[in-house]
């Protein structure tokens, strides 16, 4: 890995460590990255509490995120613990909502249209990350409740 990857990784985990410390108060929008949400859900396997930052987009009232893991060829954690859980909680700065997540994938009608939204939101980044891995990517709908 090299120096500035890093850095760039020591900098997300400050922020992370921040932006959950605080509640959402500190750490939604940081300068030249989409903002940011605090993901709340229960392990798929132990049931613990869990929290995820996450970038995010918004369509018509839902938040959207992406199970890229980077172009891993695992998806995170936190999707199983959607998959499994579906009614989970997001803060959005401050401000925690209800919300129940909708796995979509490249098979549904909505997809691409979700994708350009999503990719678009975190400069296209997710087209390379979809160039990594044979898995396909998804893009989880969360809708508050």
């Amino acid at each position: 890995m090299s120096a500035l990857r890093k850095v760039a990784f020591k900098l997300l985990s400050v922020h992370d460590a921040i932006y959950q410390r605080s509640g959402g108060w500190i750490g939604h929008r940081i300068p030249f990255a989409p903002p940011n949400l605090l993901l709340h859900s229960i392990g798929a396997k132990t049931g613990k509490a869990r929290t995820n930052t996450l970038t995010y987009a918004q369509d018509a009232g839902n938040y959207l995120i992406v199970a890229s893991n980077a172009g891993a060829k695992r998806y995170p954690g936190w999707y199983h613990n959607l998959k499994a859980h579906p009614d989970v909680e997001i803060n959005v700065g401050p401000t925690r909502i209800a919300v129940t997540a909708q796995i979509v994938l490249p098979d549904d009608a909505d997809y691409a249209r979700l994708w350009a939204i999503t990719n678009k939101n975190n400069s296209n980044r997710y087209d390379s990350y979809q160039e990594r891995t044979d898995r396909p990517i998804a893009v989880i709908v969360l809708k508050p409740r």
